[in-house]
């Protein structure tokens, strides 16, 4: 691999406002784009929402729990109306407290802000995953024992008021 001439660094490029990712989206017509830089993740959803759901004419965005990610809305109800819960860490996805036990949630439970919805194991530390909004619980994305990545959607919660 060749060095950069008269020993200069390489720089690790700058991460792109959200802003920047939402135009290069739109610039190219894409559905969906997912950009990682500088330790940060941005991931944009676009779609079409009817003139009498956007309250001005400004393009309408709605954040998931995660940070640095941003959704707009869809034609799809579903995907408007819900809030993804992903995993904020690489780990072990497990639905109860113990093999035994009943599971925190299941799909159809109504859920309040801060109770927690599983658990996720990683390096034998076990991390509750609390619900970021009171809602509730419209799809469980994981099975129990599955391995998860950071950022992966884990359930989909229905607000509630």
């Amino acid at each position: 691999m060749a060095k950069p001439k008269g020993g200069a660094k390489r720089r690790q490029p700058a991460a792109p406002s959200i802003q920047e990712v939402v135009e290069l989206a739109a610039r190219h017509d894409l559905s969906e784009i997912e950009v990682e830089a500088a330790g940060m993740r941005i991931r944009v959803v676009r779609g079409l929402i009817s003139p009498r759901e956007r309250p001005s004419a400004e393009p309408r965005t709605t954040g998931s729990v995660s940070t640095g990610q941003v959704s707009l809305p869809t034609d799809d109800p579903a995907a408007r109306t819900t809030v993804t819960i992903e995993a904020p860490m690489v780990g072990t996805f497990y639905r109860a407290s113990a093999p035994a036990a009943a599971p925190f949630v299941s799909e159809g439970d109504t859920v309040k802000e801060g109770q927690v919805l599983c658990i996720i194991e990683a390096m034998k530390l076990m991390n509750e995953i609390e619900a970021k909004v009171d809602g509730r619980i419209a799809k469980i994305l994981v099975e129990n024992g599955q391995p998860v990545e950071y950022g992966q959607p884990l359930f989909l919660v229905e607000p509630i008021g």
